[in-house]
Order: structure tokens, then sequence, then C-alpha cells
């Protein structure tokens, strides 16, 4: 019998959830995606020390000023890691926008763009590249602007129905839907054991993924963080489920039926008018996990950014 992860290939693109380049090369998925918090735990590995090495000569080069050498450090071990993960994968790489910059459209632009230029620089065309931009509306717009010029964007820490609707009116190429951190949210407000099919995460994308098919709109929904491997089987049919090494691996070492449990129907219903602004901050906070999990998520990759941007100054 098929392991569980040949099953899910024949019916969901495989993406890694990770920067650890040894990690992939034994899971070989197709795309691979990365954030602050991967990145700084990349950063410790051995093998990474010749990119930090790189990137600080890098840096030096750009800049006499600390505070940029710094910055510049930074985004270029982003994309010195996820030049080395494009090696073993055939399909694209996502790298994160600095999450300190997630309530500011032009910055979030001029980051995502700055981040291209240096994957172009090292030959990398733009089409093996998302950049991950945080699901506020600020990073949705964001994410709309560079669309238009051609730089695919993934939208990231989204919890709620209304920030995925509004990046799919935005036309983003793909949203990352946070299953696991959305269970935890549940279990901690009410001390519920959830089986996979009760799972509110696992609810929510399915919501999401019907929503889009139904309305034909193009945007890719990969479901994401997830805590174990029914969550990931119960979306067995989504477009892509971007999953940690250690759960690849158990799905690679486990045997069994796995059937189909989303599927595109097609398009069935016409679009709705776009949210507005002020619609879309309405429905944000009146959903309150999808609220406090944002503004979680954010300050979490601003503590990993900070870290990982101390040690690179320690070093140059």
């Amino acid at each position: 019998m098929a392991t569980l992860l040949e099953q899910l290939k024949g019916m969901t693109t495989i993406v890694a959830d990770t920067g650890d380049v040894e990690a992939i090369k034994t899971v070989k998925p197709y795309d691979a995606t990365t954030n602050p918090s991967l990145l700084l735990k990349a950063s410790t590995l051995p093998q990474c020390e010749p990119m930090i090495k790189e990137a600080i000569a890098y840096a030096k080069s750009k800049s006499s000023n600390k505070a940029q050498q710094v910055e510049d450090a930074a985004d270029k071990l982003a994309v010195l890691v996820g030049l080395e993960i494009l090696k073993h994968i055939p399909g694209r790489i996502s790298t994160e926008v600095d999450a300190r910059l997630s309530f500011n459209i032009d910055a979030m632009v001029k980051k995502g763009r700055k981040l291209i230029g240096l994957y172009d620089e090292a030959g990398v065309k733009k089409d093996r590249v998302l950049i991950k931009l945080a699901s506020t509306w600020e990073g949705i717009k964001a994410g709309e602007i560079l669309e238009k010029e051609g730089i695919n964007c993934n939208l990231t820490l989204l919890f709620g129905f209304g920030q995925a609707r509004a990046c799919a009116e935005a036309g983003v190429f793909l949203i990352s839907p946070f299953v696991g951190r959305i269970l935890d949210w549940y279990k901690a407000k009410t001390g519920n054991t959830y089986t996979s099919e009760e799972d509110p995460g696992v609810i929510s994308v399915r919501k999401i993924y019907a929503y889009y098919k139904e309305h034909g709109y193009k945007t890719v929904v990969m479901g994401a963080s997830f805590r174990n491997i029914g969550e990931i089987t119960a979306l067995a049919g989504c477009d892509r489920l971007t999953i940690a090494p250690n759960l690849l691996q158990e799905l690679e070492a486990t045997q069994g039926d796995l059937p189909r449990l989303l599927k595109d129907g097609g398009a069935s219903k016409s679009a709705p008018a776009k949210m507005t602004e002020d619609e879309f901050r309405f429905v944000l906070n009146e959903d309150a996990m999808a609220t406090e999990k944002l503004s979680e998520g954010i300050r979490g990759f601003v503590v990993d950014q900070n870290k990982l941007e101390i040690a690179l100054n320690e070093k140059l």
C-alpha cells in the first residue's frame, strides 16, 4: 500500500516549511517556504556559516552605515538561504518581508522589490520566488501592487475569512491560512479537544477553498502551520500544503487509504463587490481569534527578526 505522503502528492502540491536544506533534500518537496523564525533557526546550523559570511561581506560592500549593513545582511541571508533551497526543489521559494513593515504599504513594496532584485542578481528569475507578506490590510494592498508588477506574493499569517476574501479580491498569487494556530486558539479558549473533522483550522481552510473555487478566484490556497498529520489528511486535495519536515516524515512512514476531501467543482457564483478598507477592518475586528493570532504572529516574527539582526550585528 502507498504511504500517505505518496498519495497526498498525487492530489496536492507539497511544500516544505523549513529553512533547513538537509531536511529539504530528504523530503523532496515541490516548493519551500521560510520565515524569520525558520531563518533564525537555520542561521545556527553549521552549513549556514558560509552564507552568513557572504551576507556580511555583501552588506559591507553596499554601505558604511551600521544600521543599513544589518538590514542588508539580513535581506541577503534570507535570499542566500532561498538560493540554496532552490537547488533542491523544482518549484518556488517563499521569502518573507520584514514583519516590522506589516502596516506600511510603500515599505513592503520596496522590500519586496529589493528581495526580488537580490534573487535576480544571483540569476534567479521572479517566477521562482514568492514574496511573503503579512495579511494585514496594508500587506494585502502591497501584494496587489507587486502582483501588477509581475511579482507573485504569498499572503501569510492568515486566520480569518475576511483576510482570505480580501486577498482573492486583490489578486494575490497564494494565501497561507494557519491551521494549527487556529486550533491552538480554540483549544486555549475552550479547553476542548478536537477531531480532524471538528478542527476549527481545518474547517476554516475548507470554507476558504470552497469559496474561492465557487467564485472562480485564481488565488492558490496553501494550508500551513499543522500540529498533526490528521489536520493534513483532512485537507487532502487542497491546492498546496506547507508542512514541517517532521510531519512530512511521519506521512512518509504511514500507510493507509487517503481519500480526496477537497475538490474543485468549478465556478458557479459571480464574485461580490470588493471589500472596502473599513469593511475589512470591521470584519477582522469582529473575529477575535483572527485579530489576536495576526497580532501575535507579527510580534513573534519581529522578535526573531530582531534576534537574527543582533547576531548579524555582532559579526559586522
